[in-house]
């Protein structure tokens, strides 16, 4: 007589949940490392800022994919700088600064029909400019 095991529905659905969730971390940490591919050749488009978010999310999915990232001969080197100082070089925040004013008065004079969309992205970016020129250079 063959015996077989059935995990109670609980434990079943909590290892498909949390496979799930590790190709789901996984596959938007792939994303940003294409973004930050992208980024590396187009202007304006940051590259730090999407890898960190990629080695965040393959931090909570593929050690492996976590490690060849960190490691990685070109990638690799601005997120050991972020991990060890917390800097952002001068020139990304004089660009990142740039890039979102004139993205900020685009969108004020050429899109926007009122108040609303302007103090809304603003609201984000002030943050985030904020947060861009308090690191260290």
């Amino acid at each position: 007589m063959r015996r077989s095991y059935h995990h109670p529905r609980g434990q079943r659905e909590a290892v498909v949940s949390s496979r799930l969730a590790s190709y789901a971390w996984s596959g938007f940490g792939c994303l940003n490392v294409g973004l930050g591919l992208i980024g590396i050749v187009v202007p304006g488009l940051p590259t730090t800022v999407f890898l960190l978010i990629a080695l965040w999310a393959f931090s909570k999915s593929s050690p492996r994919l976590h490690d060849w990232l960190y490691d990685h001969p070109r990638l690799g080197p601005p997120l050991r700088r972020w991990k060890e100082t917390g800097a952002i070089p001068q020139r990304a925040k004089c660009l990142a600064g740039t890039v979102m004013a004139l993205s900020f008065a685009y969108l004020a004079v050429f899109v926007a029909t009122s108040w609303v969309l302007p103090v809304a992205v603003g609201s984000v970016m002030l943050p985030v400019a904020l947060f861009i020129f308090s690191r260290p250079s």
